[in-house]
């Protein structure tokens, strides 16, 4: 496809991390590009991933995102925050979320920018990524790619668990700990580099390396070959406009960009 946002990239991508997942694994959505990605995921190749109403129940099929306009999601089991905790240290679980900082280690902030005693800035709080990031597999999208947001050295307050060795008496990580992915709006990461160094998977059309290196904080591992982040098929877009009646993805990036720009 030609036609496309950068948005309804990202949430392809987003719906790619899925692809080698178990058959029936619950899924944790934390922001829009997470929740329509699990959704693609669940409409088009993994129908037995396990998804919640966002509120407390699971649904049989993805609840499109915005008013719902009289539409009654298909529920089928209840899903509270009891359950949920039952569940994160059991391990069939991917935690898709949006931290602000991440630094070479994949260790995730969703506290505070600035020193700890007196930030900058205060945010949510650790949350639940301490659970999720050592218990289960973990992906994370970034609107922004930045070195603010990619930081040099450690994240300002390590709000979820990375592979810092020396976090860890021994070297030895918890079983748990399984970082997947990272989507971002110029390209796609993942763990796979040596000692699970952040590598490029792939780039957003336009993109270079060299400009998604300037916008990190630390070296990234640039392999050999590079693939282009693959385009939304037609299918793909028209199951994403019936998950998004209301076009929030619009939203997502200022002005709302093609996804793919000019070289």
């Amino acid at each position: 496809m030609s036609d496309y946002s950068l948005a309804e990239l990202c949430i392809c991508a987003g719906a790619d991390i899925f692809r080698d997942e178990n058959p029936e694994v619950f899924a944790t959505l934390i922001g829009l590009v997470p929740r329509l990605g699990g959704s693609l995921a669940k409409r088009t190749f993994l129908p037995g991933l396990m998804m919640s109403d966002g509120e407390y129940y699971f649904v049989s099929e993805p609840v499109h995102v915005g008013k719902r306009n009289g539409y009654m999601p298909k529920r089928e089991g209840r899903i509270g925050y009891e359950r949920v905790f039952d569940l994160i240290p059991k391990g069939n679980r991917h935690a898709f979320v949006g931290p602000v900082q991440v630094d070479r280690f994949g260790q995730m902030n969703l506290s505070c920018i600035g020193d700890y005693n007196a930030p900058k800035v205060t945010m949510l709080g650790v949350r639940g990524l301490p659970g999720n990031t050592v218990n289960n597999r973990t992906s994370m999208f970034f609107g922004a790619h930045t070195s603010r947001a990619f930081v040099a050295g450690e994240v300002d307050m390590v709000s979820g668990a990375g592979y810092n060795p020396d976090r860890y008496p021994g070297g030895v990580y918890p079983p748990g700990l399984d970082h997947r992915r990272i989507v971002t709006n110029l390209c796609v990461l993942d763990f796979e580099g040596p000692n699970h160094a952040i590598r490029v998977r792939s780039l957003h059309p336009g993109v270079t390396f060299d400009e998604v290196q300037d916008n990190t904080g630390f070296d990234l591992v640039r392999p050999d070959d590079i693939p282009e982040t693959p385009a939304p098929t037609s299918e793909q877009l028209n199951i994403i406009a019936e998950l998004d009646p209301h076009n929030l993805r619009a939203n997502i990036f200022k002005d709302n960009p093609s996804g793919r720009r000019a070289a």
